[in-house]
């Protein structure tokens, strides 16, 4: 059975930083795929970042870039998303998913397995 369990989330100050990290068990992602997704109240779930097992990786979203840097340890089957110079807007709770049907992808209906999530709020 494969599981995603999320951590690292909280609430931090403008300006702040959090690392959140996404451990998979049950799930061998060889050639496969994780990613972050993030959605925030009245919103539609929107991609952040993907990573590739062998390290191909891409970002989702163009606020995030320069500020957020998705990696992975392979040994821990975890994949990270350090998060810096946070702002009210990426005030959300912030999934892990899984896929392996297609390639490195933002599209959440390209995922087979989802975590729980993890709140970040950011206050002004």
């Amino acid at each position: 059975q494969v599981q995603l369990v999320e951590s690292g989330g909280g609430s931090v100050q403008t300006g702040g930083s959090l690392r959140l990290s996404c451990t998979a068990s049950g799930y061998n992602y060889s050639g496969n795929y994780l990613g972050w997704f993030r959605q925030a109240p009245g919103t539609e779930r929107e991609g952040v970042a993907a990573i590739t097992r062998d390290g191909g990786f891409t970002y989702c979203a163009d606020s995030v870039l320069g500020r957020f840097t998705i990696s992975q340890d392979n040994a821990k089957n975890t994949v990270y998303l350090q998060m810096n110079s946070l702002k009210p807007e990426d005030t959300a709770m912030y999934y892990c998913a899984a896929g392996r049907k297609y390639s490195i992808t933002c599209r959440a209906s390209q995922y087979d397995y989802w975590g729980q999530g993890t709140q970040v709020t950011v206050s002004s």
